[in-house]
């Protein structure tokens, strides 16, 4: 049985199926391993994770805590009742035309980003007038269509996940900062947050950035020392403004001050550096990378929902996931019919009913014509999200074009 428990509960001789941390919050080979003394024990307490998950076949158990079925169970309720609050996305144009400026524009802004991190590598500082136009422009698009440059800033390579991140944190921020109803010009301060928040990592070496195996205690705490790195490196460059700042400073902090490089708590964290913890996380979550597997969209909206009892305010996290969809554009999906699809736009008002082009039927597994199917007008629903990488099938495919 699989089974939640707080951290102090944990003794050697357990076997822990899930950390409950992202793969960089831990210096681990795995997620998963048996505990094998109490040292070990006391390192997962001191990481600031307040609960994790033990598989009581495989090691001891306790007599309380939650099955991971009964969280689950709970974690989808709390999503249905947010998807109940109206979440406004206003629409200026359609889809099918801000898709091709979002694709250009998608390209330009990954090809920057890998600019911008070459030049630091070259010891050349950041040149904000290549940058401006750039999160000027991603500001832009969202506001006139979110569903066009979202799902594109989740797809990334495997080799550029360090800078192609940057641009995801950058596009969900805008879409969160506009859920917050943030001006414009505090939006677009984000954005450039969220381009330049990893920046410091740059001085971080591959071998430690993309190392499949564990970290030893002095490559992970140089991993964590990218933050101040980024903030070392943006010291001086006209342009860049304190909100732009927090995001770079603060977004590994954690509000139960378990995160880093401050350990700052609650309210001590800014509203722009909780918000952008939210957003690297998530994209985080749902992206591959050389070392680890990304999880489907809704499966990383709860988890960010489970972690808010200690690490992000549940307000904020409530907000994001209204911002961005129960379902997010880009999202593969399982329905009723048993059909597959692609989620290529939200419904205003109806995060449980997103429009989705289907294309695959899961029973008989075979391809379909394509087919856009508007869930907010037809019987079927979704019940699952699913992994492109279970099925096989490329995420570039079928996007909107």
């Amino acid at each position: 049985m699989i089974k939640q428990i707080r951290t102090e509960q944990l003794l050697p001789g357990m076997y822990i199926h899930d950390l409950n941390c992202g793969w960089l919050d831990h210096p681990f080979m795995s997620n998963a391993f048996y505990v094998k003394d109490q040292a070990t024990c006391d390192k997962i307490v001191n990481l600031g994770i307040r609960e994790l998950y033990i598989d009581t076949l495989k090691g001891a158990d306790v007599f309380t805590g939650r099955t991971q079925a009964e969280v689950n169970a709970d974690l989808e309720h709390r999503l249905q009742e947010i998807a109940r609050k109206q979440a406004e996305k206003p629409v200026v144009v359609e889809l099918r035309d801000e898709a091709v400026r979002a694709r250009r524009l998608h390209g330009e802004a990954n090809k920057l980003a890998r600019l911008v991190l070459d030049d630091v590598r070259l010891g050349q500082t950041i040149r904000m007038e290549r940058v401006e136009p750039l999160f000027d422009s991603m500001v832009e698009s969202v506001f006139r269509h979110q569903d066009a440059l979202l799902p594109l800033a989740r797809l990334k390579n495997l080799d550029d996940y360090n800078f192609e991140h940057s641009v995801g944190v950058a596009a969900l921020l805008i879409a969160f900062g506009r859920a917050m109803k943030q001006p414009k010009e505090v939006i677009q301060e984000l954005a450039l947050g969220g381009l330049l928040h990893d920046i410091g990592k740059a001085s971080v070496p591959e071998s430690i950035l993309n190392k499949p195996a564990k970290l030893t205690d002095d490559e992970f705490a140089r991993m964590q020392s990218h933050v101040n790195e980024s903030l070392r490196l943006i010291d001086g460059v006209p342009g860049i403004g304190k909100i732009a700042r927090q995001v770079i400073a603060e977004h590994h902090e954690r509000i139960d001050g378990s995160g880093y490089p401050n350990r700052l708590q609650g309210h001590a964290i800014s509203l722009y550096g909780q918000m952008a913890a939210i957003a690297d996380v998530y994209d985080a979550m749902t992206s591959d990378k050389v070392y680890n597997r990304g999880m489907p969209p809704t499966q990383a909206l709860k988890k960010l929902l489970e972690w808010s009892k200690h690490h992000f305010d549940p307000q904020l996290v409530q907000t994001f996931i209204r911002a961005i969809g129960i379902y997010p554009t880009g999202a593969l999906v399982r329905l009723e019919s048993n059909r597959l699809g692609v989620v290529i736009e939200q419904n205003e008002g109806k995060l449980l009913e997103p429009v989705v082009r289907v294309f695959y039927h899961a029973g008989k597994l075979h391809y379909l014509p394509p087919e856009i199917v508007d869930l907010g007008k037809v019987q079927d629903r979704i019940t699952s999200c699913e992994s492109f990488e279970k099925w096989k099938i490329d995420p570039h495919q079928w996007l909107p074009a």
